[in-house]
């Protein structure tokens, strides 16, 4: 599949972005058989813009990142914060998921483990920069803590690039919960958080505030009835989408706003073609006008597929991150983060970091940090 060329202008987002790809054609991937069945119909996308073609099926990684202490698959999903001002100093934000001694971290663009905070079996992490906190803008961190089923809440002070725990009490969530992504209204200026359930339940969404003592504090705005597990969402906040991974199911679209209801669209389902269960991580690599793609982790066969950002997300193509000089290559990839902003040397064009769950030769799981010119191509 051979695409039009266009460049995808970076927006000022964290987490997310775009890039420009170049125009190597390897052989095209295959033709999409996502079905796209909604629940319930939606008005009529918009034409989808030209992006680039992406015909790569494997990329590498640069580096990867130090083990938290201790064993297993403890480490496995990431947030990016990416500095506008100096990119080498951007950080990636991670989850440390053990029973006994999780928390989470902060990485540096080698790699190197800056900070952790032991606040929990930790699962997953996003955030959003713009978050304002006694008169301040801040940029806000937060998780599903598994350990006592609640919300963590952290800011990120950029200069020391350390975490402060910030939640205003202790904020219950379904029980038990098992993910979170995070969504920052383009429409009303509101910041909201997802959660999702380890089993049959609700996704619940939480408007999340200033207490006016400094601190954030969060209130039930709505929820959705899932019949079973699902980890992985991410929202996409200018188009207004949450995406949520039913593991076993599909890719469900829904509306992202408090008032959006229940309806949903399907993007793609397990054993369509392109993923194998589990659906694990997601994440948005932002585009001018709607442009850009949503990236998801089909865990069953090691493999990233990636859809576009627009429309009814038509499928472009699935690659897998294979091993680089001394990184190994990622299987079993849960979580995932992506952005196209500049994220310091060796990654000027973006930055993919996937979760390796094997880590060859190493005592625990960990991240890759791979070039995301070495993507979207």
């Amino acid at each position: 599949m051979l695409l039009a060329v266009a460049a995808l202008a970076v927006p000022a987002l964290v987490g997310c972005g775009s890039t420009r790809p170049s125009s190597t054609t390897p052989p095209s991937p295959p033709a999409s058989t996502a079905p796209q069945t909604p629940v319930t119909t939606a008005a009529p996308a918009p034409a989808q813009p030209a992006t680039p073609a992406l015909t790569v099926p494997s990329a590498l990684p640069a580096l990867e990142t130090e083990e938290f202490s201790g064993s297993g698959d403890i480490s496995d999903d990431s947030a990016i914060w990416v500095d506008p001002a100096a990119p080498a100093n951007s950080v990636v934000i991670a989850d440390d998921k053990a029973n006994s001694g999780g928390g989470i971290g902060v990485f540096d663009m080698n790699g190197k483990l800056l900070q952790f905070r032991p606040d929990g079996k930790i699962g997953n992490v996003d955030l959003r920069s713009g978050f304002p906190l006694s008169g301040k803008s801040t940029v806000l961190v937060g998780a599903n803590n598994r350990s006592d089923n609640t919300l963590a809440l952290w800011t990120l002070d950029t200069t020391t690039r350390t975490l402060s725990p910030v939640a205003a009490r202790s904020i219950a969530t379904f029980a038990p919960n098992y993910g979170f992504c995070s969504y920052h209204s383009k429409g009303s200026g509101k910041f909201y958080a997802f959660v999702t359930p380890n089993g049959p339940g609700s996704v619940q969404q939480f408007e999340l505030s200033d207490n006016g003592a400094g601190k954030v504090d969060a209130t039930l705005v709505r929820t959705l009835p899932i019949d079973s597990i699902s980890e992985s969402c991410v929202a996409d906040d200018e188009l207004g989408h949450l995406y949520l991974g039913q593991e076993d199911v599909g890719i469900w679209k829904y509306g992202a706003e408090p008032d959006a209801g229940a309806d949903r669209s399907s993007v793609d389902t397990v054993g369509a073609g392109h993923l194998e269960a589990d659906i694990e991580g997601m994440s948005i690599a932002y585009g001018a006008d709607g442009a850009g793609y949503l990236f998801v982790s089909s865990q069953g066969n090691s493999t990233i597929a990636i859809y576009d950002r627009s429309g009814n997300n038509t499928f472009r193509k699935s690659f897998s991150v294979g091993a680089g000089g001394a990184v190994d290559a990622a299987t079993g990839t849960d979580g995932l983060d992506v952005t196209t902003n500049n994220a310091g040397p060796g990654f000027e064009q973006g930055l993919l970091v996937v979760h390796d769950e094997s880590n060859s030769g190493g005592n625990a799981s960990n991240l890759k940090y791979v070039p995301l010119s070495s993507v979207l191509k």
